[in-house]
């Protein structure tokens, strides 16, 4: 919710936003080998801005 990313990309696949959100703290947390933060950022800084 900070920068959209998870839900710019639920947006584009028809999936819950929610539900991703969700998915990806999980695996972040559950997972070391998946620095979610650092991911979150780099998907910032790469992702186009939405056009209105």
């Amino acid at each position: 919710m900070i920068a959209g990313v998870v839900g710019g990309i639920a947006r584009r696949y028809g999936w819950s936003s929610g539900l991703l959100r969700l998915v990806f703290v999980i695996v972040s947390i559950a997972s070391a080998a998946f620095p979610g933060i650092l991911v979150y950022l780099l998907l910032w800084l790469l992702m186009p801005e939405e056009t209105r």
